[in-house]
């Protein structure tokens, strides 16, 4: 996600979002008439271009479901691994690429109150316009962390007291066997291929969610929001806002 490219966002969450965020640099906004009084009241912003429906498709392309508004904006400033040191609960995406799962991660991340996603300048996916859509504006509501090294990132928030877990639906420790801790921090691996096992091995456990059914695997985003629901159901001892966030 390091790219610097200005990108066109849409989608109406996406754009409320984005709009809303002190921190994101908006250079162009264009909106039909409908969607404008859809998106009403707007913080204050660059004026917006009235444009129809056929031309905002001719803009960014016929399969982007825009919702009839659109903005050009640079990418969000990312953090560094040490801004984490008071965090209370991390996912770190290792190799995870498909923008929809990202952000579709980012926006269980923001119904359960991720303090940030961590994932890495290669390999991962660009902020862009389908992964701010799938994200329906927590792209602009999570943290995001860039690292160069995955299990160096790991070992770092070791050494702040979390205890990192890496998701492995063959692993033999059950997601609702892990031991209650203030802080957590959850490692998932791309579809197929899971977590590497370098960047396992660097974690204090491995642990898979327990599937009944016929199917032993889920979908990466679906593991996700699962994961962070047991989080705040029962493996993070610490409520959300006890600790004091340096970022």
């Amino acid at each position: 996600m390091d790219d610097n490219e200005p990108y066109w966002l849409f989608g109406l969450h996406a754009v409320r979002a984005a709009l809303a965020n002190e921190r994101r640099t908006v250079h162009r906004f264009v909106a039909t008439p409908n969607a404008m009084r859809r998106l009403e009241p707007l913080p204050l912003k660059p004026a917006v271009e009235k444009i129809d429906v056929r031309a905002l498709n001719k803009l960014l392309g016929a399969d982007a479901v825009h919702q009839g508004a659109a903005i050009y904006v640079s990418p969000l400033p990312m953090l560094e691994i040490e801004a984490l040191r008071e965090a209370r609960c991390v996912l770190l995406l290792d190799h995870i690429t498909d923008p929809h799962n990202v952000g579709a991660i980012l926006r269980s991340a923001a119904a359960f109150r991720a303090d940030a996603v961590v994932t890495t300048k290669r390999h991962s996916a660009s902020e862009s316009g389908v992964l701010a859509k799938s994200a329906s504006g927590a792209l602009d509501l999570v943290d995001i962390a860039v690292v160069t090294n995955l299990s160096r990132a790991i070992e770092t928030l070791r050494g702040y007291g979390f205890r990192v877990a890496a998701l492995d639906s063959e692993a033999a420790v059950p997601l609702g066997g892990l031991e209650p801790a203030e802080r957590w921090a959850f490692v998932l691996g791309a579809e197929g291929k899971g977590v590497r096992p370098g960047v396992a091995a660097a974690c204090d456990v491995t642990a898979a969610i327990e599937v009944p059914g016929a199917l032993a695997s889920l979908n990466v985003s679906n593991a996700a929001a699962i994961m962070l629901y047991a989080a705040n159901e029962r493996l993070l001892t610490t409520p959300p806002g006890a600790i004091p966030r340096t970022a």
